[in-house]
């Protein structure tokens, strides 16, 4: 079986004034995300992994590619909300509402344990 957050390719960000998103308030993320797997940057990019063994910029490379192309499309009236290095939704909001929200690590104390955190990181 192949590990879904295993992949073989580098990722620099791109630089300079072209933007390849609709603004910048999404190219702006987009390379902050891309910077974070960047190889001079991030602890293991080919896992996904940006530091502390486990902290991954995406849950999947898959995830890494839907959050880029939605960065890369997204309009400005709308909002991207990535939920565990997941995306999950993109909704109409309005042009003064945040083009992204992200909610990590986001568990409750009783279930706040290495044994149900590593059971909800193999989903």
């Amino acid at each position: 079986m192949t590990n879904p957050r295993h992949n073989i390719r580098d990722v620099f960000p791109p630089t300079g004034p072209e933007i390849s998103a609709k603004s910048w308030l999404t190219e702006a993320p987009m390379r902050m995300l891309m910077n974070n797997l960047h190889p001079d940057v991030a602890e293991n990019p080919h896992e996904l992994v940006v530091y502390g063994g486990i902290g991954r910029a995406a849950r999947t490379w898959e995830d890494f590619d839907r959050i880029v192309a939605s960065l890369k499309s997204l309009e400005d009236d709308e909002t991207l909300l990535v939920q565990s290095g997941k995306p999950v939704g993109v909704f109409r909001t309005h042009k003064d509402a945040p083009r992204v929200l992200i909610a990590n690590s986001n568990i409750v104390p009783h279930w706040a344990n290495w044994h149900h955190f590593n059971e909800l990181d193999r989903k």
